[in-house]
Parts: C-alpha cells; sequence; structure tokens
C-alpha cells in the first residue's frame, strides 16, 4: 500500500485515478511515499525517509527544495502545460486591462445613483485608454504559455517579438510565423511598448526587470507579469511607475508592496485558478506519481532526468546516484556477483545525478540491495516488484 500525502487542496479528478486497494491518500501523513503539491511552502519541510517523490500540480516549483530532495533521491515532479491554457486566457485581460482603464472605469460607474446615463457620458472620457493595434510586443518566455500568447498579440495586430534562449523546436513551430525572435532581452526592453513575462525563475532571470532594465524601455511601457513575483524588483518598479517610465503594472502576484503602487493592477494570483486547470495539474500530477512508484518511470521531472522504459519483467531495480564515471560498471559488477543477469537496463544523466533501471528475472535478494546501497555514489536504492 503506497502512502500520499496531499499539501493543499487536488481535486477529486485527479485523486480518484489512485486505486483505493493499493493507495492510501491523507493530508495528514508523517511518513507518505510521495506527496502532492500546489503552493505550499516546503522549503523548510524536513522529509521522512520512505518519501520518493513530490508531484507539484502545476509548472512553477520555487516552493520546493528542489536540490536539498535530488541529494536524498526524492523526484520532483511538475506538470508543464497543464495550465497553460488558464494563464494564457488571463495574460490575454491583463494585455487589455493594461491598456484601457477598464476597472477604474467599472468602479466609478457603481457610485452613480442618479441620472446615470448623462453621468456615463459626461465622466467615460476620465477612462479613455489605448488600443494594442500596431503596437510592439515583447514576450520573454515563449514557452508552453508564451507561445500562444505571442500568437493571440498576432491576432490582435500586435508586432511580436520573443526572447527564450530555452525554446522548444515544438514551441517555435507552434509560433505564427510573423513573430521574431530575438537573442537578448535588451532588444525586448528597448523595442517593446508592452512587455510579458512567461519565464522561470533563475538566477539569471531573478529581478530581471529592475531599473538598469526599465531604463533601457520606451518611455511609457506597460509590463504584464504572469510567471513568477520574483521576475521583478519591485522597489525599481515602484519608483517607475511613479516618474511615469511604466505607465501600467498588471501582475498576478499581490504583495504588500505591490498593492500599494501607482497605476498596477494586482490580480489574486488566479493564473492557473481555473476548474480545467487545476483538473488537468492534477490529473497529470497523479498519473507521474502512479507511473514512478509502480514502475520507476521519471516524466517532467526537474530534479532527475526523465527516464521511461516499458515493463518486460517483474522485478526492477532503480537506482539514483551521482553522475560521475565508473558507477555504471560498479553497479553491474555488483549485481554480477550474485549470478543474476540483468534482462533490461537504461541510464540516464541530468547534471550531477544520474538515475538507472535494471530489470531482472526472479526475485531481488536483500543483500543485493544493500550492497548496491552501499556503493560510491549511490544516493537511493528503490525496489519494485
Amino acid at each position: 500500500m503506497f502512502k500520499i500525502k496531499t499539501q493543499n487542496k487536488i481535486t477529486a479528478t485527479g485523486l480518484n485515478i489512485f486505486d483505493k486497494n493499493n493507495y492510501a491518500i491523507s493530508d495528514n501523513d508523517t511518513n507518505p511515499d510521495a506527496i502532492i503539491v500546489r503552493s505550499a511552502n516546503m522549503l523548510e519541510t524536513a522529509f521522512n525517509p520512505e518519501l520518493k517523490a513530490i508531484a507539484r500540480a502545476g509548472a512553477g516549483y520555487n516552493n520546493i527544495p528542489v536540490d536539498k530532495c535530488a541529494e536524498a533521491g526524492i523526484v520532483v515532479f511538475n506538470t508543464p502545460g497543464a495550465n497553460a491554457n488558464a494563464v494564457k486566457e488571463l495574460a490575454t485581460a491583463a494585455l487589455i486591462l493594461a491598456s484601457r482603464d477598464i476597472i477604474g472605469g467599472v468602479n466609478w460607474a457603481k457610485t452613480l445613483t442618479e441620472n446615470v446615463a448623462k453621468e456615463v457620458e459626461a465622466g467615460k472620457s476620465n477612462f479613455a485608454g489605448f488600443e494594442v493595434l500596431g503596437k510592439t510586443l515583447g514576450i520573454i518566455g515563449v514557452g508552453k504559455i508564451g507561445a500562444p500568447v505571442a500568437n493571440i498579440g498576432v491576432a490582435l495586430g500586435m508586432n511580436v517579438i520573443g526572447q527564450d534562449p530555452y525554446m522548444t523546436v515544438e514551441n517555435a513551430l507552434s509560433l505564427t510565423r510573423t513573430v521574431k525572435m530575438v537573442k537578448e532581452r535588451n532588444e525586448i526592453f528597448e523595442k517593446s511598448n508592452y512587455i510579458i513575462l512567461h519565464a522561470l525563475v533563475t538566477p539569471e532571470t531573478k529581478n530581471m526587470i529592475n531599473a538598469e532594465s526599465i531604463a533601457k524601455m520606451k518611455d511609457g511601457v506597460r509590463i504584464i507579469n504572469m510567471s513568477r513575483a520574483d521576475l521583478v524588483d519591485d522597489e525599481a518598479m515602484a519608483a517607475a511607475l511613479e516618474s511615469g517610465k511604466v505607465a501600467k503594472y498588471v501582475t498576478d502576484f499581490p504583495n504588500e508592496k505591490v498593492l500599494t503602487m501607482k497605476n498596477t493592477i494586482a490580480i489574486p494570483h488566479l493564473g492557473a485558478s481555473t476548474e480545467e486547470s487545476e483538473d488537468n495539474c492534477a490529473f497529470m500530477a497523479v498519473n507521474q506519481i502512479i507511473d514512478f512508484l509502480e514502475n520507476g518511470n521519471i516524466k517532467n521531472s526537474v530534479n532527475y532526468p526523465d527516464l521511461v522504459m516499458d515493463r518486460n519483467t517483474d522485478a526492477r531495480i532503480c537506482i539514483f546516484h551521482k553522475n560521475v564515471s565508473g558507477t555504471i560498471s560498479a553497479i553491474t559488477a555488483a549485481v554480477s556477483e550474485f549470478g543474476i543477469n540483468i534482462e533490461h537496463f537504461t541510464n540516464r544523466s541530468k547534471g550531477d545525478y544520474a538515475y538507472t533501471i535494471c530489470e531482472i528475472n526472479g526475485e531481488i535478494p536483500e543483500a543485493l540491495t544493500a550492497k548496491l546501497g552501499a556503493l560510491k555514489d549511490i544516493i537511493k536504492i528503490n525496489v519494485i516488484k
């Protein structure tokens, strides 16, 4: 019986996939085999030795200590693309909100009580905005969300430029041909009337919207952040909004500072908050957990290599280890010492870490598991029968 802990509310669409004869689901288990989480902060969490995997029901994983998990042989999954359509739709709305003072106008209209039609005609000019047609839209991060947002920009009659050093062939092929990709973020900063952020937070992207980058932008630029709070330096943004250098800031990440900023629309983190998105994320996260716990297969991991091998025998030894020379030969030698033939074998690496699956016929002796676990640079052994 596998024990699954939920750190946040996970939709029944996902949880119902678990076979209740083989899985026990709880929100308070202290020794789970796997955890499914959305936004709960796990950075200071002490993990139990039995924990094998954490699945983030969403794309971002900055609430999970990924490196700490890698050192412990805990696979961290995410669900890229599962919430893409929901975020894409909100980004489109944010683009219009950045151009037209719709929220200001709606709030003003609610104050009218008499001669409403007359007051509307007299006061509506106070909420006039701009059209996006013919403007330049710069997108940083042209992935599963950024690419369709780029296509929407083209459909709205905008000149669209994108920047993404990790762009996949799949996303490139999905782009409308008039989208222009550039190599440097500075070109986005210098040429865009609107800038939309769809990038992950890395050491290279953290606080990339700062005083220096804002100074390179057009006066009156409008910035939309639907991706991560840490992409924007709040102090620099507040100063730019106050001076008018940035005309409007729309963000899905309110905090105490953001809520006091001039000309800012703070959306309460609604990017993936649709029923469809939550179902999609839960569905993907649960299926990844099941395939890993039952077969040892890894797909959409952020700290270990993706490795999927069809089951050919009843027994598998799944080995997490450092990506160093000599480890694979040590593994195969250890198995051979027990007179066991390896029927199927596969290995992949990702950065400093690697993952190996050995399939054998028959039983896996505990002494073999102990010997493998004692080898140098071995992190963790999972046996699947």
